[in-house]
């Protein structure tokens, strides 16, 4: 395994499988001597976790106005203009 021009080293999937490694997960190197350990890093006060990560990416990336009861509509299959199922 090699180190890329940009520092980086692709973490073998048996490895990230094994210590729950997800796509931007955050992880921190502890360096001891002439080794370092990668680990999925602490929680801290304040951290955010995935979830919070997606809906910040999504907030504010609708591009229509609609109802709650339109989009309830809408997830039940029924009509945009007939919210109320008859």
């Amino acid at each position: 395994m090699q180190i890329t021009s940009k520092g980086q080293v692709t973490i073998p999937q048996e490895v990230r499988n094994q210590l729950g490694l997800l796509p931007h997960t955050e992880v921190e190197f502890e360096v001891s001597g002439d080794h370092a350990r990668i680990r999925k890093a602490r929680r801290t006060e304040g951290s955010g976790v995935r979830g919070q990560r997606a809906l910040r990416a999504l907030r504010g990336s609708a591009d229509t106005r609609l109802s709650t009861d339109e989009i309830m509509a809408l997830t039940r299959g029924g009509s945009r203009s007939g919210a109320k199922g008859k």
